[in-house]
């Protein structure tokens, strides 16, 4: 059976199921742990769920289950689940058939820092091609840009079902022009990627120092542009600044606007943290606890979303109130820049809480204890500074976007599954932000 006909024919099942869950658990904990899983397919007896990045482990451990219990009521013939995608499953139809639907313009949160982003690619969602072509955002990792380019496919697809659209990210690009060349040859690969009136690509900077890639996206991109197709690209910094990408690419990416999305201010904060909150069903959340709460962090809107997962799940298990004294208790204060270097900073407290030196955790040794040390430090790099995977990469050794994305898939499965691991990694949380100075 084709793979989209059997997710088609499990949804009524997994529909049952969500009913069940939710009879069984406080609404708040439902609409923040159980709602966002997807069935993507079934292999013999094992039933397989799709979760976001930042709930899977903690809902792995902690819900399988009652996931269980509830597809033994709904009568499904399952022994196992699992949260790891089908081997095979990350085929070409994955991002154009399971982009994420709350990625819409009505709900992005407009700020001071991203006002221009917001217009810029309402424009081109309203007149493909006729605005800014391409057009190109920039900026750290977490600030709205994949939103910005998803939210531009999810409204086409709805006032132009004629169009062709695709989104995509540069990673997937990549694999996928590998697997034709391995596979398929690269015709389907051209056809599939030049046969669009709207490309959407996110995180470009993955193209960096893959020459044959480079060259296939070059062609691409001409081929998309002479033929009037609208062009939508996201990087972590400015074209100008992928310095290790070709020259004639980075220059086609300016011919359009480039736009910056920069951190949310305050108010744009309270903003997003009052919305998560009541998507929680926390409706009578304390003000002055989200008001704590955006104050504390001024990165971004993804590690906001973080620490209030985490204030809900300390709330809950605890069974203490949402309060300004929790929030400080359970999330500590995230810098940006200034002072002492955050990433030296983590580096030697990792390796003095592990027991080993800064050079074993940064060099190449695949020893056991260094291997977990690092995991847990770029976990923490990942979530207490602003730095892109490549950028955290070099400051670990010189390691590449993906071994660092592997390390954090393999930090945060770790601490799913260790209490010893998670208690030291929450204590290593409090030590990076303890500022010497009261105001943080």
């Amino acid at each position: 059976m084709h793979d989209d006909d059997h997710r088609q024919e499990l949804e009524p099942l997994w529909q049952d199921v969500r009913s069940r869950l939710r009879a069984s658990v406080p609404e708040s904990t439902y609409r923040l742990w159980l709602e966002p899983l997807r069935v993507t397919g079934a292999r013999g007896r094992t039933l397989h769920i799709r979760a976001p990045d930042g709930i899977r482990a903690w809902v792995e451990r902690r819900y399988s289950s009652l996931i269980r219990e509830g597809l033994a009521g709904a009568g499904a013939d399952f022994d196992e689940i699992s949260f790891g995608a089908i081997e095979g499953d990350g085929d070409e139809r994955d991002e154009d058939t399971q982009l994420n639907p709350h990625y819409s313009f009505d709900r992005f949160v407009i700020g001071e820092g991203n006002r221009l982003a917001h217009a810029a690619a309402l424009a081109v969602a309203e007149a493909p091609s006729e605005a800014y072509n391409p057009l190109f955002l920039h900026g750290p990792p977490g600030l709205g840009k994949t939103h910005l380019l998803v939210a531009i496919a999810n409204y086409l697809r709805i006032h132009a079902p004629e169009l062709e659209v695709r989104y995509t990210t540069a990673e997937r690009f990549t694999n996928e022009f590998v697997t034709a060349l391995r596979c398929s040859g690269s015709e389907r690969f051209k056809e599939r990627h030049r046969d669009l009136d709207v490309l959407l690509v996110d995180d470009v900077q993955f193209l960096e120092g893959k020459h044959a890639t480079e060259e296939e996206f070059f062609h691409t991109f001409n081929a998309l542009y002479e033929s009037g197709s609208q062009l939508v690209l996201s990087a972590d910094r400015l074209p100008s600044e992928l310095s290790t990408l070709a020259e004639r690419l980075r220059d086609r990416f300016e011919w359009g606007l480039t736009v910056p999305v920069d951190h949310p201010d305050l108010a744009t904060r309270l903003t997003v943290l009052r919305r998560l909150a009541r998507e929680a069903g926390l409706e009578a959340a304390s003000r002055e606890a989200l008001a704590e709460l955006a104050g504390r962090i001024d990165t971004n809107v993804r590690r906001l979303r973080g620490a209030l997962t985490k204030v809900i799940a300390h709330s809950s298990i605890t069974e203490e109130p949402l309060s300004p004294e929790l929030v400080a208790e359970v999330v500590p204060r995230m810098r940006r820049a200034g002072g002492a270097d955050p990433v030296e900073e983590i580096q030697t407290l990792v390796s003095s809480s592990f027991g080993i030196s800064t050079a074993d955790l940064i060099g190449p040794s695949r020893a056991a204890g260094p291997v977990r040390a690092r995991h847990v430090a770029i976990l923490l790099t990942r979530e207490h500074t602003a730095l892109s995977l490549p950028e955290i990469g070099q400051r670990f050794g010189g390691r590449d976007h993906s071994t660092v994305l592997n390390s954090l898939r393999r930090a945060e499965a770790a601490i799913g599954d260790d209490d010893k691991l998670l208690a030291r990694v929450n204590s290593l949380r409090m030590s990076i932000h303890s500022p010497a100075d009261p105001t943080g």
